[in-house]
């Protein structure tokens, strides 16, 4: 158990942004999945508007420091990739 008052402060910070941060990653995850789950139906439209929707939020989550900004990028462009080919 901390002793110190500064290892106290240090434990209240950090289940305040592991709440936070939990609670991020989670949106993106349902962001996500709205995507793959347009791209699964295959109506591009829908799929496009979803992956709108999604971009920022993933993005975002590399500025908050969630996410490393290569893992968004390679979603991303995968994602993009399952948009395109729905069309083919």
């Amino acid at each position: 158990m901390a002793q110190h008052q500064s290892a106290k402060k240090r434990i209240r910070r950090n289940e305040r942004r592991r709440v936070m941060n939990h609670a991020r990653i989670s949106r993106i995850r349902t962001f996500v999945k709205k995507v793959e789950l347009a791209i699964d139906s295959g109506d591009k439209e829908v799929a496009q508007a979803a992956f709108k929707a999604a971009q920022p939020e993933m993005q975002r989550g590399v500025t908050k420091g969630v996410l490393h900004r290569n893992t968004v990028s390679r979603k991303l462009s995968r994602l993009s990739a399952r948009i395109k080919a729905i069309s083919a």
